[in-house]
């Protein structure tokens, strides 16, 4: 994978994140180390290796859901949102 300026410009509108121009060369290489990364973990052989879910002896305790609806945290939340309508978030579409 090349990690290019259109790539860092796709990345930063869709994270609606504002990256320097400065900086730009910099995260490039970094990311770019990460990727490299990731894709040496392709090359370890784990066909011996068993399948596991959880850590967890037994697996993870559940718990029943219970519904709480708190007016004065949903505004709290949506409060520090860039936009919210209705009690809603409203996020820009990203999907074209």
């Amino acid at each position: 994978m090349t990690i290019d300026d259109t790539l860092i410009n796709r990345l930063a509108k869709l994270s609606s994140l504002e990256i320097e121009e400065n900086k730009k060369e910099n995260l490039k290489s970094e990311l770019a180390d990460i990727v490299n990364f990731v894709e040496n973990l392709n090359e370890i052989d784990v066909s011996h290796v068993d399948a596991t879910f959880t850590t967890i002896e037994g697996g993870a305790t559940l718990r029943e859901d219970i519904v709480v609806k708190d007016e004065k945290i949903s505004n709290h939340i949506l409060k520090h949102s860039p936009k919210s309508e209705d009690g809603c978030f409203v996020v820009p579409k990203i999907i074209e």
